[in-house]
């Protein structure tokens, strides 16, 4: 259990890192998690989530692409375990239909 804690903050302050690289390196440890220990990641699934939606409508182009892609792997992976997230992955998704960059409007 104590990896697990330690696990999650890392993640936590990697997604809530200054840097875009930082950001990005979260990202790819949450799709990381969901492959290798989808529970712990839907018995955490609104702590995780209230660090990376701010992801999906990151202000740095790469890190929003990458992290939308990134959902939807999870979407497959998590399935109803998502269930008390929707809302706000929704929302977090929505923003994202009007962006003027083809790579973030197609992820």
């Amino acid at each position: 259990a104590v990896d697990e804690t330690e696990m999650l903050q890392k993640l936590y302050s990697l997604l809530e890192a200054k840097g875009f690289e930082a950001r990005m390196e979260g990202v790819a440890l949450l799709l990381a998690l969901c492959k290798s220990n989808p529970k712990l990641i839907a018995t955490n699934i609104v702590q995780i989530f209230d660090y990376f939606v701010l992801r999906i409508s990151d202000t740095h182009k790469r890190v929003k692409q990458m992290a939308l892609d990134v959902l939807a792997e999870i979407i497959t992976i998590l399935k109803d375990a998502l269930n008390p997230v929707i809302i706000r992955v929704v929302e977090g998704i929505v923003k994202n239909l009007n962006s003027k960059d083809s790579g973030v409007h197609a992820a």
